[in-house]
């Protein structure tokens, strides 16, 4: 029997806001337990919430990024639980009336471009964190209690892991780009459950879901759907039913285990919250954040093959992140050469912050300085091979290269009569190569570039040396 996976992902995306979304508290992270906290987020009696303007900015924002209507007035509403983490004993949140709906996100997998569509995007607040660890009570720290999120909630439009993935990372650039997350997933800034279900190939009725939870990155997220699709098949060829449930992803063990039923909306006795007026959106303010959207990637990457002259493969990597982008672009306006910026860019600075685990905003050579580097080279004053080196040295402090270059005496040396010394005595020390360049085997010429580069310490003018090497190879000299 042949099945088809369907996918629906509710993401929750944590905002970078430095206060939380319904008092002034910190949105700190890592801070000791229970102090980013307030009567508020804590709920004693007779305190008010007031709702973060901030919040509401980020969440329009994203609206508008992925194509949304946005809803001129939206409500708050109290989604009621009962969990140790939540103090309040209901979470506020959106439900009848979002914030945003009906958006897509467009990924491609290598099949051509799909539409993921939204069903909405709602803003509502984080929940406590219950701490298991420690012997065998359980603890509760209170400061990600009204943290502010936004749910964005797709349709079931999703038909494989890797496609769920691509969603994923789509939607952390999105959120990266816009400045409204840090997009984090180890940390839980970024934090997706999966509705998971198979149907026969050709059906058109969906089949029994299960919600997957618990998974902290974009391989997490592909194993977990792939494991929970094997395991309805295998119930369902069986003759067994499918039980509708929340579980668990075990990344140790590779599986999903049971954590509980999984609720309807009507479980959560949702009604609107009476301590928070409605969100109006007018005219005006969306004329606002529109002018505030950056340009996005695919733009982005279009501007650059055109204006800098790279690639369309160079210009999707530059891009990828913003802040990459963003160190690219001032690079390149600072020394003027596309190709050059493009090189060092996606070449030493990307394996200098995988290398080191490190952001862009980390790394210690300013877009001025590269470009500085860059120019060294262009201008003859130093090699590819001094470059690099001195690029090294720029990494462990905040000199400038051309510094660098006098202190250390790294400067190339165009002399032509230094260069054609060491020339003459590399033609003599190498005698049967130079008698097998000599009887048509050419492709030894790189042999002597290479003697006579490591005989002037890397520091001969690489066009010099070729012009000379030629001259006495092919001369007979």
């Amino acid at each position: 029997m042949s099945y088809e996976l369907v996918v629906g992902l509710e993401v929750h995306c944590q905002l970078n806001t430095s206060s939380k979304a319904f008092c002034s508290c910190s949105t700190e992270f890592g801070k000791p337990a229970n102090t980013n906290v307030c009567p508020v987020c804590l709920a004693l009696p007779g305190a008010l919430p007031v709702l973060n303007q901030r919040v509401v900015d980020d969440a329009v924002k994203l609206g508008l990024a992925t194509g949304c209507s946005i809803a001129p007035r939206s409500v708050m509403a109290r989604k009621n639980y009962f969990y140790p983490d939540l103090p309040k004993g209901y979470q506020i949140s959106q439900f009848e009336e979002p914030i945003c709906s009906e958006g897509c996100v467009s990924v491609d997998v290598g099949e051509g471009v799909r539409d993921i569509r939204l069903i909405r995007i709602h803003i509502e607040e984080d929940a406590g964190k219950s701490i298991h660890d420690i012997g065998d009570d359980t603890y509760i720290d209170a400061n990600r209690c009204g943290v502010p999120l936004l749910e964005i909630v797709s349709y079931p439009d999703i038909r494989s892991a890797a496609e769920a993935s691509a969603y994923l990372q789509k939607l952390r650039q999105v959120v990266k780009y816009l400045d409204i997350s840090d997009g984090n997933m180890e940390e839980g800034s970024l934090r997706c459950d999966a509705n998971v279900s198979m149907r026969r190939k050709g059906d058109t009725e969906y089949g029994t879901r299960t919600e997957i939870k618990n998974m902290n990155s974009f391989k997490s997220v592909e194993k977990a759907i792939e494991y929970e699709a094997e395991r309805h098949v295998s119930i369902l060829e069986s003759g067994g039913t499918i039980q509708q449930e929340t579980r668990l992803w075990d990344a140790d063990k590779l599986e999903t285990r049971s954590m509980r039923g999984k609720e309807f909306s009507h479980d959560y006795r949702y009604f609107p919250d009476p301590d928070l007026v409605p969100i109006c959106v007018d005219g005006m303010m969306l004329d606002r954040l529109r002018k505030e959207l950056p340009e996005f990637p695919e733009a982005r990457s279009a501007r650059f093959v055109e204006e800098f002259d790279i690639p369309a493969y160079d210009a999707g990597v530059l891009t990828a992140e913003r802040e990459i982008a963003d160190y690219f672009e001032e690079t390149v306006r600072a020394c003027g050469d596309g190709k050059a910026a493009s090189n060092w860019v996606m070449g030493e600075v990307m394996r200098t912050l995988k290398e080191r685990c490190i952001q862009i905003s980390s790394f210690t050579i300013s877009p001025a300085n590269l470009a500085e580097l860059i120019g060294l080279i262009s201008r003859g004053t130093i090699s590819n091979t001094i470059a690099k080196q001195v690029f090294e040295k720029m990494l462990e402090s905040d000199e400038d290269p051309q510094t660098i270059v006098e202190r250390e005496g790294l400067a190339q040396v165009s002399d032509t009569g230094a260069i054609e010394r060491v020339v003459e005595q590399v033609i003599a020390e190498n005698q049967p190569q130079v008698e097998q360049y000599r009887s048509g085997k050419t492709r030894i010429f790189g042999f002597f570039v290479g003697q006579c580069m490591k005989a002037m310490k890397g520091k001969a003018n690489p066009a010099v040396v070729n012009d000379i090497l030629r001259q006495r190879l092919e001369g007979g000299a």
